[in-house]
């Protein structure tokens, strides 16, 4: 039975929206303490609408509420980002290998399509960042769903797929990143259009390998702190 539209939930879910964005662009750091006078005044937001949408944002696991310390954007350690990638590269190369063999035409056409505004996006900014709404504009999310392997995606998009999606804008804005990105991206769209199992996998392993070495030297050059 489908819920009431009320036009409190509309409220909620523009807060939920607005929050997310700010929490996966940075703009609410990894490990922020925030209040909830704050994030009203700072937002301009109201207060029912802002608690419904802080404990969705609790449950995806991006805040994390501690007795006595309050509420806090949920933060992981280098060493801990680190094994999230090593688990991703794993887990959606299968996903890729069987996106190649259970993706439809119509949805490799679809998503040559979403590649191309993502194209369009980055050259808006210049270059400068490569950012992905959640669901089926983000590459990754569709290549999750498309391996119609549902315990597989369910393990990507779950807590994981949103952990990572905090770290991945951040990681994009690397002189040059996002534009290797979408190249890497485009070469296993083809893999798939291709239905080559073995070759998509072997590139999306490659691909968020590459990522990891870039977040690696990131910190070792002291340019990414968390």
């Amino acid at each position: 039975m489908n819920q009431p539209f009320t036009p409190s939930s509309t409220r909620a879910d523009e807060a939920f929206d607005c929050l997310q964005t700010a929490i996966v662009t940075g703009e609410l750091a990894p490990g922020e303490k925030i209040g909830e006078l704050e994030l009203c005044t700072r937002f301009n937001l109201t207060r029912g609408p802002l608690r419904e949408a802080l404990g969705r944002l609790e449950s995806r696991g991006l805040l994390v509420r501690r007795p006595h310390a309050g509420v806090k954007v949920v933060s992981v350690s280098a060493e801990e980002l680190m094994e999230l990638y090593r688990i991703r590269e794993v887990m959606e190369g299968l996903a890729a290998r069987q996106a190649a063999e259970r993706m439809t035409d119509q949805e490799i056409r679809d998503l040559q399509i979403t590649l191309d505004s993502h194209e369009k996006m980055i050259e808006e900014v210049k270059g400068q960042a490569y950012y992905q709404a959640e669901g089926d504009y983000d590459f990754h999310h569709r290549i999750a769903t498309g391996s119609r392997n549902t315990k597989l995606a369910q393990m990507l998009l779950g807590d994981l797929y949103y952990m990572v999606r905090m770290y991945r804008y951040r990681l994009s804005t690397s002189a040059g990143r996002p534009h290797m990105a979408l190249g890497e991206h485009r070469h296993i769209v083809e893999a798939l259009a291709r239905r080559d199992g073995e070759l998509a996998e072997f590139l999306m392993k490659r691909h968020i390998n590459a990522a990891r070495q870039n977040i690696e030297k990131k910190f070792k050059e002291g340019v990414l702190t968390i």
